[in-house]
């Protein structure tokens, strides 16, 4: 099987070449660039340097949220045009489950963080079982007061990850205090690669890949531009 994945959901931008379970490339930047900018040249460049036969694509794989509403428009907008254009289908990969693929090997709690701005982060608890991911707590936007209060209640290590650590260390720290563990800073982001190998697990274990016509990224929430309209409408008729 030979997977195209893509990772546009938070600050990295990330693409990945998977043939048979075996990662042939990678790119990842996590700089100034908009990912309009750099997500199409990444893929054309990744394709070039690893001579891959595009034609022989079986599926896309794409970070399918939550995360940056821009981000994620210009992930889905990239998969669905190349998943047009080489006539295969999606996987759509939820972001939180792609990132826990950075700690594979590790045998408890992870709980990867994603800032959600004002006050809510997207977040979820899972476990490798045999290496296989379990979920624990299903991913959601909520305070992350009430994810770290629900976690202290499980009385356990907690390995945390995701661009939510960069902006909540500190609070996560007070709160989880000797349970809270930090994933390094080279296995705390996005990685396209993880979600192809999400992908070909999820694939594997019955979930069904989509019509690029059908796909949508889950943004689990409004974006900022549908709430401040509906703020600004509840104003006019107050």
């Amino acid at each position: 099987m030979n997977i195209l994945a893509l990772d546009s959901s938070g600050a990295v931008a990330s693409v990945a070449i998977s043939c048979d379970g075996r990662i042939r490339g990678e790119y990842s930047i996590n700089h100034k660039l908009t990912h309009s900018e750099t997500l199409m040249p990444m893929v054309n460049e990744l394709i070039r340097r690893t001579e891959y036969e595009t034609d022989k694509t079986s599926v896309i794989a794409v970070a399918a949220g939550p995360g940056s509403f821009t981000g994620l428009r210009i992930g889905a907008a990239a998969a669905k045009g190349m998943a047009f254009a080489l006539g295969c289908d999606i996987v759509p990969v939820p972001t939180l489950e792609g990132l826990c693929y950075q700690l594979t090997e590790y045998p408890g709690l992870i709980c990867p963080l994603m800032d959600a701005r004002r006050a809510q982060v997207y977040s979820g608890v899972y476990r490798f079982e045999s290496g296989k991911l379990k979920t624990v707590f299903a991913g959601e936007a909520l305070a992350l007061e009430e994810q770290l209060g629900r976690l202290k209640e499980l009385d356990s290590d907690v390995m945390f990850l995701g661009d939510g650590v960069d902006v909540h260390m500190e609070a996560i720290k007070e709160h989880m205090g000797d349970h809270c563990l930090m994933a390094p800073e080279h296995r705390r982001y996005q990685n396209a690669a993880c979600v192809a190998k999400r992908a070909e697990e999820m694939l594997a274990e019955g979930v069904a890949a989509v019509k690029a016509e059908d796909f949508a990224p889950e943004y689990l929430r409004r974006s900022q531009a549908e709430r401040e309209r509906d703020e600004r409408i509840a104003a006019e008729k107050a």
